[in-house]
């Protein structure tokens, strides 16, 4: 059994890799969530994996409520099962992956056994000092991404415990609970978001994307309840790119599905 969360493709696309290996299923949290069934029986020999990009050096809010919402059952006579995680990051993912452990633990009891982080092209627009991948860091980056899905997947499918690949950075403390600390306080929010009204086309896909079922309207208006996760799923499947957040003008990117990144 797989959880995911993904705004623009890249963890999505990490997590199917996962799914096709292990042959697990698939369960996207925001669908999941919206269902209200929150309680799952694993059963024996079932692994759980966990798979979300960084937001903020952190978890995603959404992801964070989904672990606190869940319950988790175990097949008599199954014990423990094989927990693992993997997050997408534009460049590090500071200590996010420590804070997915403890909520495991606290809420769960549930020793996380693998934890990786694939760098995949940056899609944050939100602060001024991050910027998108050049088309050729961008696709270098899903190159290396390509090489290195099959070891994971590898480990996982051999339920390979004690594994910790990640990439914190340099300052992971400061990236997650300064930096992010201030990002995920201030600025997951769908006040900073707007529409062109002349070039918006009315087509309604950012409402259909919306993971928390935040926006409505053709042109699209936000709901201001809260809800938000700043995914920017909107942001960045604009066919028009009409929507921006701030007074930022920045680019687009999203993870394409074609036969040519399988």
């Amino acid at each position: 059994m797989i959880f995911y969360f993904s705004g623009t493709g890249n963890t999505r696309w990490a997590a199917r890799q996962l799914s096709k290996a292990t042959e697990e299923e698939l369960l996207y949290i925001p669908d999941e969530l919206r269902k209200g069934e929150l309680r799952y029986e694993l059963k024996a020999d079932e692994r759980l994996g966990f798979c979300f990009p960084t937001h903020g050096w952190q978890p995603p809010r959404i992801v964070r409520e989904f672990v606190r919402k869940a319950t988790f059952v175990m097949s008599a006579g199954s014990g423990q099962p094989y927990v693992y995680a993997l997050t997408t990051c534009g460049d590090n993912m500071g200590h996010a992956m420590r804070i997915l452990r403890k909520a495991l633990r606290m809420r769960h009891e549930l020793t996380l056994d693998a934890a990786f982080a694939v760098v995949m092209p940056e899609s944050n627009v939100c602060f001024s000092f991050l910027h998108l991948d050049s088309k050729e860091s961008e696709e270098r980056k899903i190159a290396a991404a390509k090489e290195r899905m099959p070891h994971i997947c590898q480990l996982v499918t051999e339920r390979r415990r004690g594994v910790e690949e990640l990439v914190k950075g340099a300052i992971p403390y400061t990236y997650t609970y300064v930096i992010g600390g201030y990002y995920n306080k201030h600025l997951i929010t769908d006040r900073h978001f707007w529409v062109d009204g002349k070039a918006c086309t009315k087509c309604g896909l950012c409402a259909k994307l919306c993971p928390v079922d935040d926006i409505t309207g053709k042109p699209p208006t936000w709901l201001h309840n809260g809800q938000c996760t700043n995914c920017l799923a909107c942001y960045h499947h604009c066919p028009a790119h009409a929507i921006h957040w701030g007074s930022m003008q920045r680019g687009q990117y999203h993870f394409s599905t074609g036969e040519d990144r399988k």
